[in-house]
């Protein structure tokens, strides 16, 4: 993996594998600039005859300059006169008509060693995004009916069909592992390190590595729809929506160039044939004004400081499918969040029992979890989980689902009620008054008649959930909760997490209404965070869609703008702070560039600048530039 590690103290770059490889993929500009550099020294010896010195000149400058010029001329060809190539192309000609041979070969040399750095520099900006990539499975172990094993495709394998997976290989599909328990390394789909332990019955996605044992899995998605697929499509075509600053640049560089052309053609053509002044030398200065104008730095640096804002946006488990919203996350006002799912982990947990009068609470929770233990609910499940040791269920004789109300069995030759509250009053059991601390789903228990207490089941909250709102809320952003939840357990929450508005008991239509509200409400933008399939017409009409792709569904990943891989809340703060990282090192690479362009365009138009200075205005300033807009990939 590639890592941009920029020295400034020092002022160098280190150079890694990657950086190697960039260099071999240029190897022909290499052997340009090398050949170019000896004749350039060459020419420069004492007593060499003026022929001979022309010559070596000319023939460094076609070495380096040839593939500018031809560029240029297919260009004009094309109807594109005004690029930096028309402008290389003009301005190293006139050198040489104006006798100026070394800086016209200096100007074509290092242009061409500025193009060799910047490619080292967009690969290593690029290679956070392209790394997953190497996400992509190559085959399938499909195992056979009759256990036979063929490597396949995985675009060939089937709904619930099985393929074996050993240690070192890449999960090719989505699925359920029926067989076995493994590590799975899944930093290129989350950014996290740790490895993942995942046991009989779990749900694993493509694009993960295992790491220690084999496993059989059960495939649940076809290829086309697994999680590397998505994000494959994702990656690919996150940097075609371009950001309206990009868009600006693009178009002011359109009207620029033509402009800064002009403006050298008058510089070279009125003070020679109005005020008298020599040809050559305004001549000379309209020259090194073309050198000066080329608008490389912005025209390169812009749109590459919003290919390091993705690329390190997907380094921390974040994929923002545009540069369009990277920049549009540095304008929410108002971040809307789901609850279930998004703030809390959508998994259920005893929060509290409340034994009636002489029950212990031992006691309780047993008999609570014997009736629950064959039921696949969630809340069931909590129940069980609870329980800390092992369930006497030789004394369970029947047990009897009464749909929407709770479980009816037998134990120990006496009646078991578990359920809601209505449960028990068909059955006449008085039910004792609770705290109104209470806010979850409350569980009654009757036994033998007779009412035992309650357990309050709640969604847990996610680990990060409060820091991170509380730091939304350092930032100036409003926070709100629209969930479908009850409204007390709503508030219960929103209370924990101080969110400044709550609203809940909401269809998902609901939710769309109060967005729509909001957005008309402020000016600035509004971001939805959401998990589930009720969210994605929230996520696809709020200003920026933020989806949970970990566990989330596929429609509202689909719908998002941005995914969080890790279905981690505290994400949002990291892409929020890439984003107006982004955004600031973008403007001043803007001002950087048209000052010192604007200063060196007056000295140059005045004469005060050579054609060596020139270079550096226009090369030095787009590697400046480059430099600066791959500091956000530091972090």
């Amino acid at each position: 993996m590639l890592h941009f590690n920029l020295k400034y103290e020092h002022m160098f770059i280190n150079l890694e594998v990657t950086d190697v490889e960039t260099i071999l993929a240029n190897k022909n500009k290499i052997i340009q600039i090398v050949l170019t550099s000896v004749l350039f020294l060459v020419a420069h010896l004492p007593n060499l005859s003026i022929g001979l010195e022309f010559v070596l000149y000319l023939v460094a400058y076609l070495i380096i300059g040839f593939g500018v010029i031809k560029e240029a001329i297919e260009h004009i060809f094309h109807g594109k006169w005004f690029d930096e190539n028309f402008l290389m192309m003009i301005a190293t000609v006139g050198a040489f008509a104006v006798k100026q041979y070394p800086e016209a070969v200096a100007v074509m040399l290092f242009y061409a060693l500025g193009e060799l750095f910047e490619d080292i520099a967009v690969e290593r900006s690029r290679d956070s995004i392209t790394q997953l990539l190497d996400i992509r499975p190559e085959y399938a172990n499909l195992v056979a009916k009759d256990g036979t094993v063929t490597k396949v495709s995985p675009t060939q394998v089937e709904l619930d069909e099985v393929i074996k997976l050993k240690p070192g290989e890449r999960v090719p599909l989505d699925g359920k592992v029926i067989q076995g328990n493994a590590y799975l390394d899944t930093a290129a789909l989350t950014g996290e390190s740790e490895p993942r332990l995942v046991e009989t019955g779990a749900q694993i996605l493509s694009g993960a590595i295992v790491l220690d044992s084999v496993i059989e899995v059960r495939v649940t998605k076809p290829y086309s729809e697994s999680t590397v697929a998505k994000i494959l499509e994702l990656v690919e075509n996150a940097s075609q929506k371009k950001a309206p600053t990009e868009k600006f640049i693009t178009k002011f560089a359109q009207v620029y160039t033509p402009i800064v052309v002009g403006a050298a053609l008058l510089l070279a053509i009125i003070p020679p044939l109005f005020l008298g002044f020599p040809f050559s030398e305004w001549f000379y200065r309209a020259l090194i004004f073309l050198v000066i104008s080329c608008p490389c730095a912005l025209v390169i640096s812009i749109p590459l400081g919003f290919f390091a804002g993705i690329g390190a946006s997907s380094r921390a488990g974040v994929l923002v499918k545009g540069s369009n919203y990277l920049e549009l996350l540095t304008q929410i006002q108002t971040l809307v969040f789901d609850k279930t799912g998004t703030l809390t982990e959508g998994k259920f947990q005893v929060e509290n029992v409340y034994p009636n009068a002489g029950i212990k609470e031992a006691e309780l929770v047993e008999l609570a979890a014997i009736a629950e233990m064959h039921s696949p609910h969630p809340i069931a499940r909590s129940i069980v989980e609870y329980f800390p040791g092992k369930l006497p269920t030789e004394k369970l004789a029947t047990v009897k689902e009464v749909v929407g109300q709770g479980i009816k069995a037998v134990f120990a030759d006496k009646e078991l009620l578990v359920g809601k509250r209505s449960l028990l009053n068909e059955q006449k059991i008085a039910v004792a008054k609770l705290p109104s601390t209470a806010t979850g789903t409350l569980v009654y228990v009757a036994y033998a008649g007779k009412y035992l207490g309650c357990l309050e089941i709640a969604d847990t909250l996610k680990q990060t959930s409060t820091a991170t709102l509380k730091e939304l809320k350092k930032q100036g952003i409003q926070t709100v909760m629209l969930t479908g939840d009850r409204q007390k357990t709503a508030d219960a929450i929103a209370s924990k997490l101080a969110i400044d508005t709550v609203k809940a008991e909401l269809l998902p239509q609901d939710k769309l209404a109060e967005v729509e509200k909001l957005q008309q409400a402020q000016t600035g933008k509004v971001g939805f965070v959401g998990d589930g399939l009720n969210d994605t017409p929230v996520l696809a009409s709020a200003d920026v869609g933020i989806a949970m792709g970990a566990l989330g569904s596929d429609a509202a990943i689909e719908a998002a703008d941005v995914v969080l891989m890790r279905d981690d809340p505290e994400a949002i703060l990291r892409v929020l702070n890439i984003a107006r990282r982004t955004k600031k090192i973008v403007w001043q690479n803007i001002c950087l560039a048209l000052g010192i362009k604007f200063v060196f365009l007056i000295l140059g138009a005045f004469g005060d600048v050579t054609m060596w200075e020139a270079v550096f205005a226009d090369v030095g300033v787009t590697l400046i530039a480059v430099l600066n807009a791959l500091r956000i990939m530091r972090k």
